[in-house]
């Protein structure tokens, strides 16, 4: 199915557990990023961040690294077949009516990403809001791997020629201890015309459910 045999790499050294409420800002994360040779899909500092900080090639038109086990401790090469090009070329053609249709298809092609490896890597049964309370890091993602996964799949989506109304934005981090907000990050899409910026954030929902899309100003108020 495009997955390369002996491509599968799982981090299984430490028992440390991340929560995903992990207190590292991504402007720290960005403060300790090593420099990327040059790349097929241009990136933003915090973009690269999400990749360098772990030690894994961003995305390009044919690949993205899949990290899940929580902050990328396993990862999975997903190289896209015609097939899977085709798949998500029709799910966004679909939301080629507006910004807000087109958010509606970006949903739709999150869940593909979930179907499409959740049997291969096992988080067919993963759960919403998954740390590491769930003693289950092998079939789940943190929200940091949902935002690595999320921001790959979008930038892949991006380099397609697939976004008609959106671009893929940076990163979003919230959590204020003062109010019990437990710390949370995020994937961005920033619309064209409005420069409004709209989380695709799958890590609240479990599997095959849509991802939360809502204004970055309504999902920072959220906890």
């Amino acid at each position: 199915m495009g997955l390369m045999e002996g491509r599968k790499r799982s981090g299984g050294g430490g028992k440390m557990r991340a929560f995903c409420a992990s207190a590292v800002s991504l402007i720290g994360l960005i403060l300790i990023a090593a420099p990327l040779p040059a790349l097929a899909i241009e990136l933003s500092a915090p973009q690269e961040a999400l990749y360098t900080t772990v030690s894994i090639f961003p995305p390009s038109a044919n690949s993205m690294t899949v990290c899940y086990g929580f902050v990328c401790r396993r990862r999975e090469i997903l190289d896209f077949t015609p097939a899977d090009r085709n798949a998500l070329t029709q799910i966004l053609a679909a939301g080629r009516a507006s910004a807000a249709a087109e958010r509606a298809a970006v949903q739709k092609a999150v869940i593909w990403f979930d179907r499409r490896m959740g049997p291969v890597i096992g988080t067919d049964k993963r759960v919403a809001k998954a740390d590491f309370r769930y003693l289950d890091d092998k079939h789940n993602y943190d929200c940091w791997d949902t935002t690595r996964n999320t921001t790959s799949l979008l930038l892949v989506l991006q380099q397609w020629g697939l976004l008609k109304y959106h671009v893929v934005g940076d990163p979003h981090y919230r959590g204020n201890a003062l109010v019990l907000q437990t710390p949370h990050n995020t994937a961005v899409l920033v619309e064209r015309a409005t420069k409004a910026e709209w989380v695709v954030d799958m890590w609240p929902r479990g599997y095959l459910q849509p991802p939360d899309v809502m204004t970055v100003e309504q999902w920072v108020t959220e906890d």
